[in-house]
């Protein structure tokens, strides 16, 4: 039996309108609003606020992007503190492109997105397909069966699998790949998630999706020496409960908190995550077990389990969180860590140097 893609299905219905957020995912309580219980006054200055912040962001990056890197080697100290305020929203997409190196490679490679949608074929598509409605099921681009949401997402995802045939794919690359297709076209969310996994500016993260999940368990090894360090009290308690980030942390790492995240917070995440990389997980990890610690200490197995995968609400404020986040020092730890795990275990395995691919002989080395 000759197997279907995603073309041979018809769209389904489009789903009957319902209140909305300001991300486009459909609001739990239509009571609530993005302004509830502002001022017009304080609205107004929220909006002037924003407009004057958007023009600076303009400045910076040039039209299209054009002074980015000129700005970046002047004044990196500025673009730091600026991304770690928020990316404005009109700006995130093309932003994310600058500082993630995908926007290079995307002109490196002419026509090669096309090439792998249109002429190749994927052992992974049916899976594509099986998951796809799973991704962000509750935002407005991906709730039309078959639409044009879920058809972005499956050639984006089917693209990749056929780029990288070694890793393939697996089902958590959705959400990073759905995130994307929120700020930025087909193509140009193929070239971040390759820049992401291939390591176009920061260490690769293939390693996320390779068979035993192998960096995910450095990352977790990882994570669990810096909280009996860093919180020795909770780590003392996680230890007498049998507790191991396995059981609450990998999520985070493997989709970069997208996965079950206020949308706003994992925006603001993201945005740092992109600029300086995989440590901004470990920060905000840890800087969830610290607001929350005092609470968790006393928890037993259930209840702990259960209130680590569901923080309460302040917890998750941005302007609360990222900040303690920024406040913990951990580079030089992380790198310790790493050399300690992989003495240990043995590096993580990579599957070649970025764009070496013996089926696509166009795409050029970087």
């Amino acid at each position: 039996m000759e197997k279907k893609r995603l073309d041979d299905y018809e769209p389904g219905p489009v789903p009957s309108p319902r209140a909305l957020d300001r991300f486009g995912f459909v609001k739990q309580d239509v009571s609530t609003s993005d302004g509830l219980g502002r001022s017009r006054s304080a609205y107004e200055y929220a909006r002037y606020r924003e407009e004057r912040r958007v023009r600076k962001w303009r400045k910076m990056i040039g039209v299209g992007g054009s002074d980015w890197k000129h700005y970046l080697r002047r004044k990196p100290h500025v673009v730091k503190r600026r991304i770690r305020k928020g990316i404005p929203e009109c700006l995130r997409g093309l932003v994310w492109q600058l500082i993630s190196g995908s926007r290079d490679l995307l002109l490196m490679n002419p026509g090669v997105y096309e090439q792998l949608v249109l002429y190749e074929t994927s052992a992974s598509e049916l899976d594509i397909i099986r998951d796809i409605s799973r991704t962000f099921p509750s935002h407005v681009f991906s709730q039309q069966r078959h639409g044009p949401g879920q058809r972005s997402l499956y050639n984006v995802l089917k693209a990749y699998s056929v780029f990288d045939r070694d890793v393939g794919y697996v089902q958590g690359m959705g959400f990073l790949a759905g995130l994307l297709l929120l700020y930025m076209s087909e193509e140009d969310a193929f070239w971040l998630l390759v820049a992401l996994l291939k390591g176009a500016v920061h260490a690769p993260m293939e390693g996320l999706f390779l068979a035993g999940l192998p960096l995910v368990q450095q990352y977790l090894s990882q994570f669990e020496c810096l909280v009996r360090e860093l919180l020795p009290k909770l780590g003392e308690h996680f230890s007498n409960e049998m507790i191991n980030p396995s059981m609450y942390a990998s999520q985070w790492f493997i989709t970069v908190f997208s996965y079950s995240f206020p949308f706003h917070l994992a925006l603001r995440i993201w945005d740092v995550f992109l600029y300086e990389g995989v440590k901004i997980v470990f920060k905000v990890g840890l800087a969830l077990l610290k607001y929350c610690h005092d609470d968790l200490v006393k928890l037993p197995f259930e209840k702990l389990i259960h209130a680590l995968k569901n923080f309460p609400e302040d917890a998750m404020n941005p302007d609360t969180l990222l900040p303690l986040a920024y406040s913990i020092k951990i580079s030089k730890r992380l790198k310790e860590l790493k050399q300690e795990y992989e003495k240990k275990n043995g590096k993580v395995r990579r599957f070649g140097e970025l764009f070496e691919n013996p089926t696509l002989p166009s795409v050029q080395s970087n």
